[in-house]
Protein backbone atom coordinates (compact mmCIF):
# COMPACT_ATOMS: atom_id res chain seq x y z
CA UNK A 1 0.00 0.00 0.00
CA UNK A 2 1.41 3.32 -1.15
CA UNK A 3 1.26 6.17 1.43
CA UNK A 4 1.64 9.73 -0.76
CA UNK A 5 0.99 13.37 0.96
CA UNK A 6 0.28 16.10 -1.07
CA UNK A 7 -1.24 15.59 -4.31
CA UNK A 8 1.03 17.95 -6.68
CA UNK A 9 3.40 15.23 -7.61
CA UNK A 10 0.74 12.55 -7.75
CA UNK A 11 1.67 9.31 -9.30
CA UNK A 12 0.77 9.35 -13.09
CA UNK A 13 0.53 5.91 -13.13
CA UNK A 14 -2.40 6.47 -10.53
CA UNK A 15 -5.02 8.60 -12.37
CA UNK A 16 -7.71 7.16 -13.76
CA UNK A 17 -8.18 5.61 -10.13
CA UNK A 18 -11.48 4.93 -8.10
CA UNK A 19 -11.34 7.25 -4.85
CA UNK A 20 -12.66 7.48 -1.81
CA UNK A 21 -12.70 10.32 -0.11
CA UNK A 22 -13.25 11.19 4.30
CA UNK A 23 -11.12 11.58 7.04
CA UNK A 24 -11.51 7.41 7.87
CA UNK A 25 -10.42 7.82 11.47
CA UNK A 26 -10.27 4.62 13.26
CA UNK A 27 -11.74 2.73 9.83
CA UNK A 28 -14.36 1.95 11.54
CA UNK A 29 -16.88 -1.08 10.11
CA UNK A 30 -18.86 2.07 8.44
CA UNK A 31 -15.58 2.83 6.80
CA UNK A 32 -14.89 -0.07 5.53
CA UNK A 33 -17.75 -0.65 3.90
CA UNK A 34 -17.12 2.31 1.90
CA UNK A 35 -13.72 1.06 1.17
CA UNK A 36 -14.75 -2.33 0.18
CA UNK A 37 -17.31 -1.04 -2.42
CA UNK A 38 -14.37 1.57 -3.52
CA UNK A 39 -12.11 -2.03 -3.88
CA UNK A 40 -14.98 -3.67 -5.47
CA UNK A 41 -15.87 -0.86 -8.04
CA UNK A 42 -11.90 -0.55 -8.92
CA UNK A 43 -11.51 -4.14 -9.62
CA UNK A 44 -15.02 -3.70 -12.09
CA UNK A 45 -12.95 -0.95 -14.05
CA UNK A 46 -9.51 -2.29 -14.00
CA UNK A 47 -8.14 0.52 -12.16
CA UNK A 48 -6.63 1.06 -8.77
CA UNK A 49 -8.27 1.93 -5.48
CA UNK A 50 -7.05 5.03 -3.34
CA UNK A 51 -8.26 7.08 -0.40
CA UNK A 52 -8.06 10.78 -0.39
CA UNK A 53 -7.83 11.90 3.42
CA UNK A 54 -6.80 14.98 5.20
CA UNK A 55 -4.65 15.65 7.51
CA UNK A 56 -4.63 17.41 10.41
CA UNK A 57 -8.65 16.45 10.88
CA UNK A 58 -10.76 19.35 9.66
CA UNK A 59 -11.84 19.57 13.12
CA UNK A 60 -8.21 20.18 14.70
CA UNK A 61 -7.75 22.73 12.14
CA UNK A 62 -10.43 24.57 13.22
CA UNK A 63 -10.31 24.22 16.92
CA UNK A 64 -6.62 24.08 17.46
CA UNK A 65 -6.90 24.25 20.67
CA UNK A 66 -9.43 21.56 21.32
CA UNK A 67 -7.45 18.81 18.84
CA UNK A 68 -9.07 15.59 18.05
CA UNK A 69 -8.35 12.38 19.52
CA UNK A 70 -6.48 10.92 16.56
CA UNK A 71 -7.93 6.95 16.61
CA UNK A 72 -5.32 5.96 14.37
CA UNK A 73 -2.29 7.57 13.06
CA UNK A 74 -1.57 7.77 9.61
CA UNK A 75 0.66 5.02 9.47
CA UNK A 76 -1.87 2.41 11.03
CA UNK A 77 -4.31 4.26 8.87
CA UNK A 78 -2.23 3.18 5.27
CA UNK A 79 -1.72 -0.54 6.80
CA UNK A 80 -5.77 -1.04 8.01
CA UNK A 81 -6.56 0.27 4.62
CA UNK A 82 -3.86 -1.81 2.60
CA UNK A 83 -4.82 -5.27 4.74
CA UNK A 84 -8.97 -4.02 3.17
CA UNK A 85 -7.00 -4.05 -0.92
CA UNK A 86 -6.35 -0.42 -1.16
CA UNK A 87 -3.54 0.26 -3.84
CA UNK A 88 -3.04 3.53 -2.43
CA UNK A 89 -3.86 6.56 -0.26
CA UNK A 90 -3.07 9.97 -0.70
CA UNK A 91 -2.84 12.54 2.23
CA UNK A 92 -3.96 16.17 1.53
CA UNK A 93 -2.72 19.05 3.87
CA UNK A 94 -5.45 20.46 5.83
CA UNK A 95 -4.64 24.07 5.75
CA UNK A 96 -6.04 27.65 5.26
CA UNK A 97 -5.60 27.58 1.54
CA UNK A 98 -7.24 24.33 1.30
CA UNK A 99 -10.43 25.13 3.38
CA UNK A 100 -11.02 28.13 1.63
CA UNK A 101 -11.69 26.60 -1.28
CA UNK A 102 -15.19 25.93 -2.80
CA UNK A 103 -16.41 22.68 -3.56
CA UNK A 104 -15.95 23.41 -7.07
CA UNK A 105 -12.64 24.35 -6.87
CA UNK A 106 -11.61 21.51 -4.64
CA UNK A 107 -13.36 18.96 -7.54
CA UNK A 108 -11.68 20.54 -10.49
CA UNK A 109 -8.43 21.13 -8.89
CA UNK A 110 -7.63 18.61 -6.75
CA UNK A 111 -10.22 15.58 -8.17
CA UNK A 112 -9.81 16.65 -11.89
CA UNK A 113 -6.47 18.19 -12.19
CA UNK A 114 -4.34 16.46 -9.27
CA UNK A 115 -5.59 13.18 -9.42
CA UNK A 116 -7.34 12.61 -12.62
CA UNK A 117 -10.69 10.25 -10.78
CA UNK A 118 -12.26 8.36 -12.18
CA UNK A 119 -14.84 7.26 -9.92
CA UNK A 120 -15.39 8.66 -6.31
CA UNK A 121 -16.92 6.59 -3.41
CA UNK A 122 -17.77 8.66 -0.56
CA UNK A 123 -20.45 8.31 2.37
CA UNK A 124 -24.02 8.96 1.87
CA UNK A 125 -23.37 12.20 4.44
CA UNK A 126 -20.31 13.38 2.57
CA UNK A 127 -19.43 16.78 2.91
CA UNK A 128 -16.65 19.10 1.15
CA UNK A 129 -15.80 22.75 -0.07
CA UNK A 130 -15.86 25.94 2.03
CA UNK A 131 -18.63 25.64 4.92
CA UNK A 132 -19.03 22.73 4.16
CA UNK A 133 -21.42 23.88 1.35
CA UNK A 134 -20.62 20.56 -0.95
CA UNK A 135 -23.36 17.30 -0.29
CA UNK A 136 -23.38 14.05 -2.25
CA UNK A 137 -25.99 15.69 -4.85
CA UNK A 138 -23.79 18.28 -5.61
CA UNK A 139 -20.31 15.65 -6.22
CA UNK A 140 -22.63 13.79 -8.36
CA UNK A 141 -23.77 17.01 -10.89
CA UNK A 142 -19.87 18.32 -10.76
CA UNK A 143 -19.11 14.79 -11.71
CA UNK A 144 -21.21 14.70 -14.64
CA UNK A 145 -19.90 18.08 -15.87
CA UNK A 146 -15.83 16.62 -15.45
CA UNK A 147 -16.53 13.14 -16.69
CA UNK A 148 -16.11 10.95 -13.64
CA UNK A 149 -18.39 8.82 -11.42
CA UNK A 150 -20.03 8.98 -7.98
CA UNK A 151 -21.12 6.55 -5.69
CA UNK A 152 -22.53 7.15 -2.02
CA UNK A 153 -22.87 4.60 0.49
CA UNK A 154 -25.09 4.37 3.06
CA UNK A 155 -24.55 4.95 6.75
CA UNK A 156 -24.50 1.37 8.50
CA UNK A 157 -24.78 0.05 11.97
CA UNK A 158 -25.16 -2.82 14.26
CA UNK A 159 -28.30 -4.43 13.10
CA UNK A 160 -30.21 -4.29 15.80
CA UNK A 161 -33.28 -2.48 16.38
CA UNK A 162 -32.37 0.66 17.74
CA UNK A 163 -29.49 0.86 15.29
CA UNK A 164 -26.20 2.74 16.20
CA UNK A 165 -24.74 4.05 13.18
CA UNK A 166 -21.02 3.42 13.43
CA UNK A 167 -18.81 6.41 14.08
CA UNK A 168 -15.39 7.61 14.73
CA UNK A 169 -17.18 9.84 17.62
CA UNK A 170 -18.70 6.85 19.30
CA UNK A 171 -15.32 4.87 19.41
CA UNK A 172 -13.63 8.11 20.80
CA UNK A 173 -16.47 8.08 24.08
CA UNK A 174 -15.72 4.51 24.31
CA UNK A 175 -12.09 4.88 24.68
CA UNK A 176 -12.51 7.98 26.90
CA UNK A 177 -14.68 5.86 29.12
CA UNK A 178 -12.46 2.76 29.47
CA UNK A 179 -14.56 0.56 27.46
CA UNK A 180 -12.07 -0.80 24.44
CA UNK A 181 -14.17 -3.87 23.96
CA UNK A 182 -16.92 -1.27 22.87
CA UNK A 183 -15.03 0.41 20.57
CA UNK A 184 -13.71 -2.69 19.30
CA UNK A 185 -17.71 -3.66 18.38
CA UNK A 186 -17.72 -0.39 16.26
CA UNK A 187 -14.01 -0.59 15.11
CA UNK A 188 -14.15 -4.70 13.68
CA UNK A 189 -10.22 -4.69 15.21
CA UNK A 190 -9.49 -4.07 18.82
CA UNK A 191 -8.30 -0.39 19.37
CA UNK A 192 -4.74 -0.52 18.45
CA UNK A 193 -1.58 1.90 18.90
CA UNK A 194 1.51 1.66 16.28
CA UNK A 195 4.37 3.49 17.54
CA UNK A 196 8.65 3.02 18.12
CA UNK A 197 9.43 1.56 21.24
CA UNK A 198 11.56 4.33 23.02
CA UNK A 199 14.16 4.23 25.92
CA UNK A 200 13.29 5.07 29.01
CA UNK A 201 13.87 5.68 32.80
CA UNK A 202 14.22 1.73 33.36
CA UNK A 203 12.32 2.27 36.94
CA UNK A 204 10.46 -0.65 35.67
CA UNK A 205 12.91 -3.04 34.90
CA UNK A 206 14.33 -1.68 38.57
CA UNK A 207 11.37 -3.00 40.39
CA UNK A 208 11.33 -6.50 38.02
CA UNK A 209 8.42 -4.67 35.67
CA UNK A 210 10.82 -3.65 32.45
CA UNK A 211 8.49 -2.50 30.19
CA UNK A 212 8.47 -1.30 26.29
CA UNK A 213 7.48 2.88 26.27
CA UNK A 214 6.04 4.48 23.49
CA UNK A 215 5.48 8.38 23.25
CA UNK A 216 1.89 8.94 23.01
CA UNK A 217 0.48 12.44 21.18
CA UNK A 218 -0.56 14.92 23.93
CA UNK A 219 -4.15 14.85 22.15
CA UNK A 220 -4.65 11.06 22.82
CA UNK A 221 -7.97 10.57 25.06
CA UNK A 222 -8.47 6.89 25.90
CA UNK A 223 -8.99 6.69 30.11
CA UNK A 224 -5.71 6.38 31.57
CA UNK A 225 -4.49 3.50 33.74
CA UNK A 226 -3.62 -0.26 33.26
CA UNK A 227 -5.01 -2.08 30.45
CA UNK A 228 -5.23 -6.26 29.07
CA UNK A 229 -3.01 -5.83 25.83
CA UNK A 230 -1.35 -7.96 23.11
CA UNK A 231 1.57 -6.55 21.61
CA UNK A 232 3.81 -7.80 18.16
CA UNK A 233 6.47 -5.86 15.84
CA UNK A 234 4.75 -4.27 13.13
CA UNK A 235 5.01 -6.57 10.76
CA UNK A 236 4.18 -9.94 11.85
CA UNK A 237 5.97 -12.00 14.33
CA UNK A 238 5.00 -13.56 17.65
CA UNK A 239 2.38 -12.29 19.69
CA UNK A 240 2.68 -11.40 23.59
CA UNK A 241 0.66 -11.07 25.68
CA UNK A 242 0.93 -7.91 28.42
CA UNK A 243 -0.38 -5.40 30.89
CA UNK A 244 0.00 -1.75 29.95
CA UNK A 245 -0.23 1.75 31.30
CA UNK A 246 -1.47 5.00 29.48
CA UNK A 247 -1.08 7.89 31.90
CA UNK A 248 1.61 10.68 32.97
CA UNK A 249 3.00 8.22 35.88
CA UNK A 250 2.13 10.40 38.81
CA UNK A 251 3.93 8.17 41.37
CA UNK A 252 7.10 9.73 39.96
CA UNK A 253 5.41 12.92 39.01
CA UNK A 254 6.00 12.60 35.40
CA UNK A 255 3.61 14.77 33.15
CA UNK A 256 4.57 13.47 29.63
CA UNK A 257 1.66 10.74 28.43
CA UNK A 258 3.31 7.42 28.03
CA UNK A 259 2.38 4.38 26.77
CA UNK A 260 4.25 1.56 29.11
CA UNK A 261 3.85 -2.03 28.19
CA UNK A 262 4.70 -5.24 29.98
CA UNK A 263 4.83 -7.92 28.05
CA UNK A 264 4.79 -11.36 29.84
CA UNK A 265 7.48 -13.78 29.72
CA UNK A 266 9.72 -11.95 27.42
CA UNK A 267 13.10 -10.85 27.14
CA UNK A 268 15.22 -9.35 24.53
CA UNK A 269 15.66 -5.61 23.40
CA UNK A 270 12.76 -3.52 21.32
CA UNK A 271 14.41 -0.19 21.47
CA UNK A 272 13.75 1.56 18.27
CA UNK A 273 11.60 -1.13 16.59
CA UNK A 274 7.76 -0.16 15.85
CA UNK A 275 5.49 -2.32 18.03
CA UNK A 276 2.00 -2.84 17.83
CA UNK A 277 -0.20 -2.73 20.85
CA UNK A 278 -4.09 -4.23 20.80
CA UNK A 279 -6.27 -2.51 23.85
CA UNK A 280 -8.27 -6.02 24.82
CA UNK A 281 -10.07 -4.67 28.30
CA UNK A 282 -9.46 -1.83 30.83
CA UNK A 283 -8.51 -3.15 34.36
CA UNK A 284 -7.76 0.33 36.88
CA UNK A 285 -7.96 3.57 36.77
CA UNK A 286 -4.39 5.80 37.27
CA UNK A 287 -3.66 6.03 40.77
CA UNK A 288 -0.62 7.84 43.13
CA UNK A 289 0.73 4.98 45.07
CA UNK A 290 2.59 5.83 48.83
CA UNK A 291 5.82 4.16 47.78
CA UNK A 292 7.22 1.49 45.56
CA UNK A 293 5.98 -1.62 47.73
CA UNK A 294 2.67 -0.49 47.16
CA UNK A 295 2.87 0.00 43.84
CA UNK A 296 4.66 -3.59 43.29
CA UNK A 297 1.87 -5.34 45.18
CA UNK A 298 -0.76 -3.30 42.82
CA UNK A 299 0.75 -4.31 39.73
CA UNK A 300 1.02 -8.18 40.51
CA UNK A 301 -2.22 -7.88 41.23
CA UNK A 302 -2.97 -6.16 37.70
CA UNK A 303 -0.98 -8.74 35.93
CA UNK A 304 -2.76 -11.69 37.46
CA UNK A 305 -6.35 -9.68 36.21
CA UNK A 306 -4.66 -9.25 32.87
CA UNK A 307 -3.60 -13.03 32.63
CA UNK A 308 -6.86 -13.66 33.32
CA UNK A 309 -8.95 -11.48 30.78
CA UNK A 310 -6.76 -12.50 27.81
CA UNK A 311 -7.05 -16.45 28.73
CA UNK A 312 -10.80 -15.48 27.66
CA UNK A 313 -9.59 -14.00 23.82
CA UNK A 314 -7.07 -16.11 22.79
CA UNK A 315 -6.71 -17.91 19.42
CA UNK A 316 -10.44 -18.81 17.97
CA UNK A 317 -12.34 -17.26 21.44
CA UNK A 318 -11.20 -13.81 20.15
CA UNK A 319 -14.61 -12.13 18.77
CA UNK A 320 -12.57 -9.75 16.58
CA UNK A 321 -11.50 -12.63 14.72
CA UNK A 322 -15.12 -12.99 12.75
CA UNK A 323 -14.27 -9.36 11.07
CA UNK A 324 -11.44 -8.67 7.98
CA UNK A 325 -9.33 -6.16 9.73
CA UNK A 326 -9.48 -7.77 13.15
CA UNK A 327 -8.82 -10.81 11.26
CA UNK A 328 -5.78 -9.03 9.64
CA UNK A 329 -4.15 -7.51 12.97
CA UNK A 330 -4.58 -11.54 14.85
CA UNK A 331 -2.45 -12.98 11.43
CA UNK A 332 0.00 -10.57 12.12
CA UNK A 333 -0.73 -8.68 8.35
CA UNK A 334 -0.97 -5.46 9.30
Amino acid sequence: MQLIRGVDNFPGGLKGSVLAIGNFDGIHRGHQAVLTATVEAAAKRGAPAGILTFDPHPRTYFSPHNPVFQITSPELKARLIGALGVDFAAVLRFDEEFASRSPEEFVSSVLVDALGARQIVTGADFRFGRARAGDLAMLSELGGEHGFGVSGVASVGDGDGDTQIYSSTSVRQALLHGNPRAAANTLGYWWTVLGRVVDGDKRGREIGFPTANIVLDDNAAPRVGIYAVRARLAGGGEVWQGAAYIGRRPTFDKEDLVLEVFLFDFSGDLYGKEMLVEFIEFIRGDEKFDGIESLVTQMNADCDEARRILAGVSGANDPMRVYPLGRAVAEGRI
